[in-house]
């Protein structure tokens, strides 16, 4: 394997850690933590987590990135972990998770809304067939569904899809790295939810040692680590590769429920399993780009034609960033040919 080639699977395999550690927050929310708190459970997941983030990289934002910061907090956190926790409490563990694995498709149409780009047939199929997949493993036994339950599975899939193009669209701050950058949005979120966990759950609920630890699990592990992984995965890889590793969450917590909870997994489901794992690995290839620029114009001796234009290092339309919305930005490999978000 090429060094390149041995580096972005690098990349992407502990960017995939992310998702598949958000695949164990469905059993963590219904085994260890008090019920019917979406807000206070929220709470606590982003703001400790943020603070802490924010004292390991002793960075604040500047300028526009106070509002940027802000959005971006409340489409990745703010909104979407209540939304999360709601859906979570209200469905059967599977609906929720079906319904996240749509996150793919979310962004390509927001991607066609927000940044004009044109998805290609390729990447809605693959789309599809990550959803259809994920719903033959989680969907055997749904049972009744709840209404409000759905849509805030909707909502909070649709949050973070918005999250995921926007953080791909502006990037980072000239000598900011994710760290930093995790940290804003982890506690711009945590701060928009605690005004409304107070008035709409009033007190916070009497905790044992076990909702202690998945409260502590749930910061550190599910949302500081993971999180800046995420962030660090969609600086560096394009939107759709990062978004197409979402599935790994439901399939994470489906085998979690098999190997901790005793659920069994029928033919059915391992059909499933297999097929939204397939989408996944099919969603990191990038398509073939055609030679651009002096590429593109060389002539038969091997140096460029006469008059050819030179194309633009990606980073230099960031200061520096390597974020830029074009080259391999948003429309290199990315959106043209979107995350768990969950």
């Amino acid at each position: 394997m090429r060094p390149q080639a041995a580096h972005r699977a690098t990349l992407t395999a502990l960017t995939a850690l992310a998702p598949v550690s958000w695949g164990t927050t469905y059993a963590v929310t219904t085994e260890f933590l008090p019920p019917d708190r979406p807000l206070f459970t929220g709470l606590l997941r982003a703001l400790p987590a943020g603070l802490l983030l924010l004292a390991l990289a002793r960075v604040l934002p500047r300028g526009a990135w106070w509002w940027k910061s802000v959005v971006l907090g409340a489409l990745n956190i703010g909104a979407f972990f209540p939304l999360l926790f709601l859906s979570a409490y209200r469905l059967p563990g599977g609906m929720a998770a079906v319904v996240g694995s749509v996150g793919p498709l979310f962004v390509v149409g927001l991607s066609a809304l927000l940044l004009g780009q044109r998805p290609s047939p390729r990447t809605l199929l693959t789309g599809i067939a990550a959803a259809f997949g994920v719903s033959l493993v989680v969907l055997q036994a749904a049972g009744a569904l709840d209404a409000l339950g759905v849509l805030a599975a909707f909502a909070s899939t649709a949050s973070m899809s918005a999250g995921t193009v926007l953080t791909k669209r502006w990037g980072r701050p000239e000598g900011v790295g994710p760290l930093a950058l995790t940290g804003w949005q982890l506690t711009a979120g945590g701060l928009l939810i605690a005004p409304l966990a107070v008035l709409v759950e009033g007190a916070p609920p009497a905790l044992d040692g076990r909702a202690v630890g998945g409260y502590l699990y749930l910061a550190l592990a599910n949302t500081a680590v993971a999180y800046w992984l995420w962030f660090r995965g969609i600086g560096r890889l394009t939107a759709t590769q990062v978004t197409f590793l979402g599935p790994l969450s439901p399939l994470t917590a489906a085998v979690v429920g098999w190997a901790a909870l005793g659920q069994a997994l029928t033919p059915v489901q391992l059909a499933g399993m297999a097929l939204a794992f397939g989408a996944t690995v099919a969603g990191q290839i990038g398509p073939r780009r055609k030679p651009s620029g002096p590429e593109a114009v060389r002539g038969t001796s091997g140096g460029p034609v006469l008059g050819s234009p030179g194309r633009k290092d990606p980073r230099e339309l960031k200061g520096g960033s390597g974020q830029g919305v074009t080259g391999q930005g948003v429309t290199g490999q990315g959106l043209t040919g979107p995350a768990l978000r969950r």
